[in-house]
C-alpha cells in the first residue's frame, strides 16, 4: 500500500537514511514485548523486508532475584516495560510491516494534525538520537546485577527463627546488597528497629 504526501506517516522523514538505518522506539501491549518481537522477525522475511528493517531488540538489564530461601536466581529485567526498539531504514512499506504487527500500538514521536477531517493525526516517527542509543546499549553492556527480592518497606512480616521467632512487625528499611532489613518489632511493649536476614522472615498478606 503506497501513501501520498499527505497520508505518509514518514513522508517527512529525511528518506537518506544510511545503510545502517535509525532505531525507533516503538509502543506495545504491555507484557507482549517478546511476542512482538518474534511476530516482527517473522513478518520482516515472510514480506521480503529484511534489508529495511535490519534488528530487533528488547533492551534488557540483569538481576539477582533472592527467594524466600535465600537462594540467588539469575534473571534478567526490561528496561523500557511496553517497548521494543528497531533499527530500521524508513520508508512506507517498513512503517507498514511493523505498524500492523499483533501488539503494536505506535511509533514514539511526534504526532502531526489532519489536514482535513476531525480526530487524531498520524503519529511521525521519530528516530532515537546517538547519543540516546549509545546510552541504552551501553547501560545494557556495563549494569552490574540488580539485586531484587519481593520484599519492600511497608511490608508485613513474621519472623521465622532466631531470637525474635514468632514476632511480627512491619519492614522499615531494605538493604538487597546485604541480603538484610530492619522491621520494627514489639518489644516489651515498645516498636524496637530490629535488623534481620531476608532468610529469616516471611511476609503476611
Amino acid at each position: 500500500m503506497s501513501f501520498t504526501d499527505d497520508q505518509s506517516p514518514v513522508a517527512e522523514q529525511n528518506k537518506k537514511s544510511s545503510s545502517e538505518g535509525h532505531w525507533f522506539a516503538v509502543q506495545v501491549a504491555s507484557g507482549c514485548e517478546k511476542r512482538v518481537k518474534l511476530n516482527l522477525e517473522q513478518r520482516i522475511h515472510t514480506l521480503d523486508v529484511a534489508d529495511r528493517i535490519l534488528q530487533v531488540e528488547i533492551p534488557k538489564t540483569p538481576i539477582v532475584k533472592i527467594r524466600k530461601d535465600g537462594a540467588r536466581v539469575q534473571g534478567e529485567e526490561k528496561i523500557f516495560p511496553g517497548y521494543v526498539l528497531i533499527r530500521m531504514i524508513m520508508d512506507d512499506d517498513a512503517w507498514q510491516v511493523v505498524k500492523n504487527t499483533p501488539h503494536v500500538i505506535n511509533f514514539v514521536g511526534s504526532e502531526q494534525k489532519r489536514h482535513y477531517g476531525r480526530g487524531r493525526g498520524h503519529v511521525l516517527p521519530m528516530p532515537l538520537s546517538h547519543g540516546e542509543v549509545e546510552r541504552i546499549f551501553r547501560h545494557v553492556d556495563e549494569q552490574e546485577p540488580v539485586v531484587k527480592i519481593d520484599m519492600e518497606i511497608g511490608d508485613h512480616v513474621m519472623v521465622l527463627s532466631g531470637p525474635f521467632k514468632d514476632f511480627e512487625g512491619d519492614v522499615i528499611e531494605v538493604s538487597p546488597e546485604r541480603s538484610k532489613l530492619k522491621a520494627l518489632l514489639s518489644i516489651f511493649g515498645r516498636e524496637t528497629p530490629v535488623e534481620l536476614e531476608f532468610t529469616q522472615v516471611e511476609k503476611q498478606n
